[in-house]
């Protein structure tokens, strides 16, 4: 692999589409490596925005301007970040030669929707997943879930950041969870996933690097496996590791490997997992840093976005882990643009702490504006620090 100067004829270039706190953290680690990089968002001024050479802002569900964007930028690689792409005309653009898709066209555009993967994992694959059917209005939905069983869940086929998700416990949650579904999703508004409900005793995040290795050939590298809440579908702590049986671990990642590979390509995949006892079901796929994998910022030698960069670059990779740690997400708590963030000062003081702050433009009630870091000899102790910490920050309107 050789890179060029930033900004020059010879440059190696990189466009991420979708510029978010997670694509920030992968444009910082391809600059380190003398990348230049195009970062590209729905909205202005968008984290990864800030960090790169050029920045622009398109609707990227429009096939059209993302080709004219891509024409004039003419990148080596192209790095999706988020779900609501064309991915039809990233599949054209691969195939005519114009640029290089992470992992690949076709893993982008199985994975943009919950209806591509889950068939991939559970009806090509046959792996363990959870009941599910698809339904295209309430009436379907009222269907499917007399099939399926309370309690279950109600999803988006394609939604960011677990945006749409309901738990529904019988029939009187359906019509919230149909409309809520709707307002969630990114691009198709009128179809969503039922699944029946597992009775898990924890979820995990197996992050998996798909890197050239020293043969020459593409290897499996894994991370150890990070563990993580949810609420409403939206991540809000993780910690690494997670504590599991070897049997689950080598029953997660033997899944993890499977999916992957199928889907091929370079870089991170994020594959979530049910666990209970020795037993793991598939949920999903991301083929790209995961939002739980923030925690690797303090726990790894190497975090999940670097681990990303160099894959994509086809640079060697290490997924070694230097110390148990754990993330907290700092909420917007605030509806206003341009706020402020006061208390960091008592947060830093934490032992083992650190602080991301996203830099994202306007804050919401329930919006990720920043993420508290923690290490300490156990994830369980880091946990108490991460949290504790991200209690601390203050958003507050800036006046």
């Amino acid at each position: 692999m050789r890179i060029g100067t930033p900004q020059s004829k010879n440059a190696t270039r990189v466009m991420l589409l979708g510029s978010g706190e997670l694509g920030k953290e992968v444009i910082i680690s391809l600059q380190r490596l003398g990348v230049e990089v195009i970062a590209v968002d729905r909205y202005e001024n968008a984290p990864g925005h800030q960090v790169a050479h050029r920045a622009h802002v398109i609707d990227m569900t429009d096939a059209d301007a993302l080709r004219s964007l891509i024409l004039a930028e003419q990148p080596d690689i192209i790095v999706p970040e988020i779900e609501a792409i064309a991915t039809a005309m990233l599949i054209e653009i691969e195939e005519q030669g114009i640029a290089k898709v992470i992992p690949n066209a076709r893993a982008v555009n199985l994975t943009m929707n919950r209806e591509g993967i889950r068939r991939l994992a559970g009806e090509k694959l046959g792996l363990p997943t959870s009941t599910y059917e698809f339904a295209n209005s309430l009436e379907e939905l009222e269907a499917a879930a007399s099939r399926i069983g309370y309690p279950l869940l109600v999803k988006p086929v394609m939604s960011s950041s677990g945006k749409g998700q309901s738990f529904v416990r019988d029939r009187s949650g359906l019509d919230e969870a149909w409309e809520y579904a709707a307002s969630g999703g990114r691009v198709d508004q009128g179809r969503v996933i039922v699944e029946g409900f597992i009775d898990f005793d924890y979820e995990i995040t197996q992050l998996t690097v798909r890197a050239l290795g020293s043969s020459g050939e593409i290897e499996t590298h894994f991370c150890e496996p990070v563990g993580h809440v949810q609420v409403k579908g939206d991540y809000v702590e993780s910690w690494q590791p997670m504590r599991m049986s070897s049997s689950a671990l080598a029953r997660a990642r033997e899944i993890a490997r499977a999916v992957t590979e199928d889907l091929g390509g370079t870089g991170v995949f994020g594959v979530e997992l049910f666990v209970k006892g020795d037993e793991v079901w598939f949920s999903e796929v991301s083929p790209r840093p995961h939002d739980t994998g923030l925690v690797t910022l303090a726990t790894q030698r190497q975090s999940e976005f670097e681990l990303h960069a160099r894959a994509l670059l086809g640079l060697p990779v290490d997924t070694s882990m230097r110390e148990p740690g754990a993330s907290a997400v700092i909420y917007g708590g605030l509806e206003a643009k341009g706020i402020a963030f006061e208390g960091l000062e008592e947060a830093l003081a934490v032992p083992g702490s650190d602080l991301r702050l996203f830099g994202k433009p306007e804050s919401f009630a329930r919006r990720r504006m920043g993420v508290a870091l923690a290490v300490a000899e156990s994830s369980e102790e880091a946990r108490i620090r991460a949290k504790q910490a991200a209690a601390l920050v203050r958003p507050v309107i800036s006046g």
